[in-house]
């Protein structure tokens, strides 16, 4: 069979074909009642006649990508983490503003498509998606010979969710005297790989560097969701670290005293922070420190807050008059 001028100049649209057979039982494990049409369509369609039950829907709109982790994923041939990595952090931007997560729309471009690699990825979309029982609704995979090098690809997605609109976070009750509670990180997250990969370029990956670096960034959804009564505002810590993230749910006249010794910081940010010869200023403003996710409350409910969370949490620090700043202590 006569190659085709498109696969000569390195597009493979079979390869492309393959791909979606691959993935196409992982996504329709996602679809719940209200898909209408998803892969194969296209568009997605989504029923949101449930809304009807709502007093005052608003939808939450995000993109993200998962940003160069993808590089160090691609140097070692792990794939389905970064599938999970681009989902969760999605729905941890939605859920700072107190949405349910309904749909997710995923885009995945690569210098030349291996059907399995791909396959990979999206089977790790998928599986996030699940684990919220939200729709895989639809996506793109592009390959672009010429714009990205060989063996590279980029992963970026799009969140919509639901809530109320009197259910908006952050309160306007946010004051001087909250609490701020940490919740763990699963590792560094999506956010300060371009760093990180300058501090161990050096080094050979093993298996267990490895894992801490690439273990996917972690959804706060289920553990946190049905407790936002209780919670004033929510701090993904993500791009930006401590020093940029917090200060975005505060009023003006309020800052944040972090307290540095009220939890354990893993070892592997110690062994970062060393290596790179990295100050302690800028590894707050970079990474997570092992808090991934921050809920403030009022201080007359944190005991019942915590021990209503089905996981370790941590008092790191109060809200004080000042200048919507973060303060290390």
């Amino acid at each position: 069979m006569t190659e085709s001028h498109y696969a000569a100049s390195g597009v493979d649209i079979e390869a492309g074909n393959r791909a979606v057979e691959l993935m196409k039982e992982a996504v329709r494990g996602t679809y719940n009642d209200s898909v209408l049409a998803g892969i194969g369509s296209f568009g997605g369609l989504f029923d949101v006649s449930a809304f009807k039950q709502m007093d005052h829907p608003v939808l939450v709109a995000s993109t993200d990508g998962v940003g160069t982790k993808v590089k160090l994923a691609a140097s070692v041939g792990r794939y389905r983490g970064v599938g999970h990595d681009i989902v969760n952090h999605c729905i941890n931007d939605i859920l700072v503003q107190g949405a349910k997560p309904l749909f997710f729309m995923d885009y995945f471009a690569t210098s030349k498509l291996d059907p399995e690699q791909t396959a990979e990825v999206v089977t790790g979309i998928a599986e996030a998606c699940r684990e919220v029982d939200m729709a895989l609704l639809g996506g793109e995979t592009a390959e672009m010979p010429g714009l990205y090098k060989l063996n590279e690809f980029d992963l970026a997605g799009t969140i919509i969710g639901v809530l109320e609109r009197d259910a908006i976070l952050p309160r306007s009750t946010v004051q001087e005297g909250d609490l701020l509670i940490g919740l763990q990180s699963s590792g560094p997250h999506t956010n300060g790989y371009s760093l990180i990969r300058k501090v161990f370029e050096d080094i050979s990956l093993d298996d267990s560097l490895a894992d801490g670096l690439l273990a996917p960034h972690r959804s706060y959804f289920n553990v946190l969701y049905p407790h936002l009564a209780h919670v004033k505002a929510l701090a993904h810590i993500t791009g930006g670290g401590f020093i940029e993230n917090i200060p975005r749910v505060l009023p003006e006249n309020l800052s944040a005293v972090i307290r540095l010794s009220s939890w354990h910081v893993p070892p592997l940010w110690r062994l970062i922070q060393q290596k790179g010869n990295i100050s302690v200023e800028e590894m707050y403003r970079v990474f997570n420190m092992g808090i991934g996710m921050i809920a403030i409350v009022d201080k007359s409910v944190s005991v019942d807050f915590q021990a209503s969370i089905s996981e370790p949490t941590f008092v790191i620090g109060e809200l004080v008059n000042g200048e919507r700043k973060v303060i290390l202590n």
